[in-house]
């Protein structure tokens, strides 16, 4: 009999190749008065090279699941992951632990270490000796859809 675990999270390599320009405002939108308009000039922005500072270390991933609703991350949000940052405590890290991968907030304290959900709906994981740990990546953005 097999049983087959669904990963919470799907992985995604940012494509560096892709021409695709979206148009870009830079001088933004006001989310308090509304700002004169300036003369509305549109450059081109690449997403992947914009939120990508270190490209063969980044990763887009795909959420699935509700235990980081609390730090504004969503079911079906992507993240923007980068392999190549140091985890630091309270920092948002995808984790590989006894062979499965979450996302969670990082909680060191004294002499233990916490992955922490932002959900009171789900209990922290306190990461032990018995446990195999892995720190895959910290996220750097949130992508979500409104």
């Amino acid at each position: 009999m097999s049983i087959e675990k669904k990963s919470s999270l799907t992985f995604y390599r940012p494509d560096f190749e892709s021409e695709l320009k979206i148009p870009y405002i830079k001088e933004g939108v006001s989310a308090g008065f509304p700002s004169p308009a300036t003369d509305f000039m549109e450059s081109g922005i690449d997403l992947n090279k914009e939120l990508c500072k270190n490209p063969l270390s980044t990763f887009y991933i795909k959420v699935n699941g509700n235990s980081m609703i609390n730090a504004g991350i969503n079911n079906k949000d992507i993240l923007v992951v980068d392999r190549s940052l140091e985890p630091q405590n309270n920092k948002i890290a995808v984790c590989f632990i006894d062979g499965e991968f979450t996302v969670k907030r990082i909680k060191a304290e004294n002499d233990c270490l916490y992955l922490m959900p932002e959900n009171k709906n789900y209990q922290p994981i306190k990461v032990t000796d018995e446990n195999e740990l892995k720190i895959w990546g910290i996220v750097t953005y949130v992508i979500k859809n409104l």
